[in-house]
């Protein structure tokens, strides 16, 4: 994992790789911004919305060996905004799993619990893309 705050406190960047257990140590760090930004009545949400973004990349980012998965957690005047760069091209796709199904309902969480939710192509940093959500206070 590597690090880097910004000066102003407003922003948390870690890289991660792929394996399942980052899934956990980014919920950590994120649980540590939001108490340092007094966010932390965003936490459980918050921290839900990153572990579904951050196993979707983990998961289905179809990428070489060795690339990693970038967080960004950034606070502002209203709220807060989670971001997982990964290097694929590949776009999250919204499902409906079948009811006994185990997985597939990732993004109708982050839906529902984010006010908004999005993705871009990655305009620094290299190819790839951005899932993104932010929550409010």
């Amino acid at each position: 994992m590597g690090c880097a705050q910004d000066p102003g406190g407003g922003a948390v960047v870690l890289r991660w790789n792929r394996h399942p257990s980052s899934v956990g140590m980014a919920r950590l760090e994120l649980r540590k911004a939001l108490a340092g930004w007094g966010l932390s009545g965003l936490e459980d949400s918050a921290v839900l919305i990153l572990s579904e973004l951050l196993t979707n990349a983990a998961r289905h980012a179809r990428v070489s060996p060795g690339r990693e998965i970038e967080t960004r957690y950034l606070a502002g005047p209203h709220g807060l905004r989670i971001e997982v760069h990964d290097a694929s091209r590949e776009q999250p796709q919204p499902r409906t799993p079948d009811l006994d199904a185990c997985d597939g309902r990732g993004l109708a969480i982050v839906e529902a619990l984010a006010d908004q939710w999005g993705v871009h192509e990655r305009e620094r940093g290299g190819v790839g893309k951005v899932v993104w959500a932010t929550l409010s206070e």
